[in-house]
């Protein structure tokens, strides 16, 4: 170490006014990049690109950060332990201060290291693109002062498209979607009803006026999903988002039915038969899952089933197994020991996978059921196994859902608080 107090033994280290000695032979391969970059120091501005301040006089080097953090860092890299986070410390903060000093996410227990994963990726979802940075939130005017008017537009027309609760404009605006996808999803409906068939068929203009309203609606969601395109901030995230990619499964059905009418020169009866047009008018159910834009309850269930993949996984192994378990049994007890007597609707184990999916679900629809005794007692053992496996990650995923709905009750009450202050002036 060339730069500092000749002749010193060791120096001082100032982390949050916890102070720290260390020889300078120890500084020299210290696991923490930081800490160790100061042994090759030359000069003052050299020194000051490691840590904030220094003390020459006392050979001592400040460190503006949590020193409760680096108390728990420097514990893991003398090899006392192993590293977690630290009580009463956000998850992000702390791995901030892991970044800062040379470690990585790597370097935290697993448990933690899922607690950081699963933070990060909520952070992501609903802060990260939605809050405005430092300079819009004291309302400093960044460089480029003649290009803020038109951001500041962008802005505001993408929080009115895609925060329901940001504005005046954007409740109207939402109220709007809501009234097309309702009447959307109506005319869908009353299109399957028999006699809305027979009335259409001898009735034209019954007809046309509902193509009607399905072009309008087409209509209206298409220009919606346009503008959205436009003023949002990356055009690639913005595709690879699901709502948006649902949006895209709902309307591009119907232009493809447009083409095939164009093209094919079919009358309109023909086609409604034709199979691949029936299925393209179906997916128009997808308009459903476009109310989750608008509703805090369809946004919480997403979010929870997207935080409680691992949860979901493994209920979906315990079925899984305990239905290979049960139907291979239960063939053998129906079917398999007196072929005389066999129950044939247990003729298989696909055949009687069936009859244990819905005995362990407890919906027991009757359509098959055991009639020996050996096959009776199994058939409860296999209800109450049903019962026992379906509860246990039930917990796991009701705490998930209980946290998910408290982060977007509070983020929806920001936005609510942007727009009272809004309608104030």
């Amino acid at each position: 170490m060339t730069f500092g107090r000749s002749g010193a033994a060791s120096v001082v280290l100032n982390v949050g006014g916890a102070r720290y000695s260390l020889s300078r032979e120890l500084l020299k391969d210290f696991p923490l990049r930081r800490v160790s970059r100061l042994h090759g120091c030359r000069s003052e501005r050299d020194v000051l690109e490691v840590c904030d301040d220094y003390d020459r006089e006392r050979n001592e080097y400040f460190f503006d950060r949590h020193s409760e953090a680096f108390g728990f860092i420097l514990l893991y890299v003398r090899g006392h332990g192993k590293l977690r986070f630290a009580p009463r410390m956000c998850e992000l903060s702390f791995y901030n201060e892991m970044i800062y000093w040379g470690l990585e996410g790597a370097h935290l227990e697993y448990c933690c290291q899922r607690r950081l994963d699963d933070r990060m990726s909520d952070t992501y979802t609903f802060y990260s693109a939605e809050e405005p940075g430092p300079r819009a939130r004291d309302g400093a005017r960044p460089a480029g002062a003649e290009a803020a008017p038109s951001r500041r537009w962008l802005e505001r027309m993408r929080r009115t498209f895609e925060e329901p609760t940001s504005s005046l404009a954007a409740q109207i605006l939402a109220s709007v979607s809501v009234v097309f996808v309702i009447v959307s999803m109506v005319v869908l409906c009353a299109s399957t009803l028999p006699d809305w068939r027979t009335a259409a068929a001898d009735n034209r203009s019954l007809d046309d006026r509902s193509r009607i309203i399905e072009a309008v609606c087409i209509g209206w969601f298409t220009a919606e999903c346009i503008v959205r395109f436009i003023v949002s901030k990356n055009k690639c995230e913005f595709v690879k988002r699901p709502l948006n990619i649902i949006d895209l499964l709902a309307i591009t059905p119907y232009y493809i039915s447009v083409l095939m009418t164009v093209f094919t020169g079919e009358n309109s009866q023909l086609q409604r038969a034709g199979v691949t047009l029936r299925v393209l008018r179906m997916m128009r159910i997808f308009w459903v899952i476009k109310l989750a834009r608008h509703f805090i309850g369809l946004q919480t269930l997403g979010l929870t089933l997207k935080r409680c993949y691992r949860e979901m996984v493994m209920l979906l192994v315990f079925i899984c197994v305990a239905m290979a378990i049960f139907s291979a049994l239960s063939q053998l007890l129906e079917h398999g020991l007196d072929l005389e007597t066999s129950n044939k609707d247990f003729a298989s184990i696909p055949a009687a996978c069936w009859w244990v999916i819905i005995s362990m679900t407890t919906v027991g629809y009757g359509d098959m059921y055991p009639i020996t005794v050996p096959g009776r007692i199994l058939g409860g053992v296999c209800v109450v196994s049903g019962i026992v496996l379906l509860a246990l990650p039930i917990t796991f995923i009701y705490h998930s859902f209980v946290q998910c709905y408290h982060e977007l009750k509070f983020r929806s009450a920001r936005y609510s608080r942007t727009l009272s202050a809004e309608f104030l002036n």
